[in-house]
């Protein structure tokens, strides 16, 4: 990105004192009100801002869902089921965190796939990609010991089948094991020390997203073109260009997150959950939350696989390595051009990726037997081969489309095709 000198200028005497000793205003104005963009972002590149302010929403809402629970086996059911009769708006903070969980995975999924599909993850954007997938971790870990802290029945088996997994690591899965679980069951002491963790880790969450967004200020903002910027035209100020795109976005997405909170605030939830745990009583189909059942259709894929691929550390390791290779993308990609938009095989296969993690998805839904099997282990191979295979052998055998030479060209051929924006158009030249 073009650096720029800081323009601020504190209009009090006040705030020349200030800026003078803690510069925040300085550093707000310089990081989101002047700070250059891209002049070509799409609506796609608002789910960072939305992500943020999920983040938000999440930890506003569960510090208040916290001072009501008890973390206790024989009270954190019935303390929820208070939390949504007798505390005031108690429903509404509850409907909104358990939904807001769901539609954080949501912006979360959409900024991988936008990232992978233009090349944000390409030199110089490294770190900032790799702090990108330790965000997805972390935010997989909160919500995991989150969906076990309302005690029902789904939470309680969810708990006990994933924690026994970790049964399957040589040497230490059993020590592992009984560190989460404080003992060689899901029972109380696993309770609370979820409940701890689950309160802990939004704020470490939230130290490395600042890290994240730290990182993105450094090296600058990606673009649909994947070219870098390379004159005044190319860039805008954030503020109102982005942040109007950003407000919009996001209002947009606050209100399906609220149609959710108000008409089908328990759709995306499982029916078993409204059940107190039993541990007595195991469900028919234990699954996790939609936003898990990709991994855990791999998970299984594996492990109750009857024949010579079954394995439960296997199962493990194939789970674990389907997140553990997102950090390894910005070397597996060998391709000079960022965008999909200029690599038409790339665009293709990465199409094919999306529709089978959502076909991955569905098969997490299925019962692990007959076919499902099968299925869910051919759709795990295609998701490795795209990283493994396609990535790195697409270079290659691709032609890429011609770059444009600058985001100023490519936005006025864009403009041009579809009809000339003349104010734009005026805006450029008069940065020229």
């Amino acid at each position: 990105m073009i650096g720029k000198r800081s323009t601020y200028v504190p209009k009090t005497k006040i705030g020349r004192w200030f800026d003078a000793r803690l510069p925040v205003p300085r550093l707000v104005h310089d990081s989101f009100i002047v700070y250059p963009v891209p002049r070509n972002l799409n609506l796609a590149y608002t789910f960072g801002g939305i992500l943020t302010m999920m983040l938000a929403l999440q930890i506003v809402t569960g510090v208040v869902l916290a001072m009501h629970y008890a973390a206790d086996t024989t009270l954190a059911f019935n303390s929820v089921e208070k939390i949504m009769r007798d505390v005031n708006s108690g429903w509404l903070l509850r409907y909104l965190h358990s939904n807001g969980a769901s539609f954080f995975f949501i912006a979360a999924y959409v900024h991988i796939f936008r990232s992978l599909y233009y090349g944000s993850y390409k030199a110089p954007r490294e770190l900032l990609w790799v702090l990108g997938c330790f965000n997805f971790l972390l935010l997989m870990a909160i919500a995991f010991i989150g969906y076990v802290l309302p005690w029902g029945q789904m939470s309680y088996w969810g708990a006990t089948v994933i924690t026994n997994f970790f049964t399957a690591i040589p040497l230490v899965g059993d020590w592992i094991s009984r560190l989460l679980l404080g003992g060689f069951t899901v029972d109380n002491p696993t309770l609370n020390r979820f409940f701890a963790l689950h309160y802990l880790l939004p704020f470490i969450l939230a130290g490395v997203v600042a890290l994240h967004i730290w990182a993105l200020h450094v090296v600058g903002q990606n673009n649909p073109t994947g070219i870098d910027v390379k004159s005044a035209t190319d860039v805008v100020d954030f503020t109102p260009h982005a942040t109007v795109k950003d407000v919009f976005g996001a209002v947009i997405f606050l209100l399906v997150l609220t149609y959710f909170v108000f008409y089908l605030p328990n759709y995306l939830g499982h029916p078993d959950n409204y059940s107190i745990a039993d541990q007595l009583k195991t469900p028919a189909h234990i699954v996790p939350e939609w936003y898990f059942l990709p991994f855990y259709a791999m998970l299984r894929a594996i492990t109750f696989n009857v024949g010579p691929i079954s394995s439960k550390l296997g199962g493990v390791l194939t789970m674990f390595g389907a997140i553990a290779v997102l950090f390894f993308v910005p070397w597996l990609d060998a391709s000079k051009v960022r965008s999909a938009v200029y690599r038409p095989w790339y665009r293709r296969i990465f199409w094919l990726f999306v529709a089978n993690a959502v076909f991955l998805g569905w098969l997490g839904s299925r019962p692990a037997e007959g076919i499902y099997v099968g299925l869910a282990q051919f759709a795990t191979l295609c998701y490795f081969a795209f990283f493994i295979v396609a990535m790195p052998l697409l270079r290659f055998i691709e032609t890429p489309r011609r770059l444009p030479n600058s985001i100023t060209e490519a936005v006025l051929q864009k403009n041009n095709s579809g009809g000339a924006s003349a104010i734009e158009e005026r805006e450029i030249e008069r940065h020229r």
